[in-house]
Order: C-alpha cells, then sequence, then structure tokens
C-alpha cells in the first residue's frame, strides 16, 4: 500500500478507537474483524504496518481529515 500517511503506533490506535466510536462496528466489518482477532493489541490491528502505520484506510482517511 503506497500512501503519504506515516502515524506513530499511538496515533493510528487514537484514530482507529475514534473511528470505531464515531461509525459504530458492524457484523463482520472490516472493523470487527480486526478487533475481535486482535482483541484491541495494537500490533495485532490492521493499521499496524511499522515504520508507518498505515495499514488501514479507515484511519488513513480520518487522519487525512484532520
Amino acid at each position: 500500500m503506497e500512501t503519504n500517511v506515516t502515524l506513530s503506533l499511538e496515533q493510528a490506535f487514537k484514530l482507529c478507537q475514534a473511528y470505531t466510536q464515531q461509525h459504530k462496528v458492524r457484523l463482520f466489518s472490516q472493523c470487527w474483524g480486526c478487533l475481535k482477532y486482535s482483541k484491541s493489541n495494537p500490533e495485532k490491528m490492521c493499521f499496524y504496518n511499522p515504520p508507518n502505520n498505515d495499514g488501514c484506510r479507515f484511519v488513513n482517511q480520518l487522519y487525512k481529515s484532520k
């Protein structure tokens, strides 16, 4: 994935939390799967992609809109 977003793990996790609170997690959605299987461990979540942590399109969109 080629993006120009560079986030710290903490920033990405906060953006993920903001997104899931704002949009509510639907059953069998990408966010639902991510939260279910990662058990809220940031290093197992979709956005985790060192060194930029830009692996989740929802987190990237939220970051770009701010």
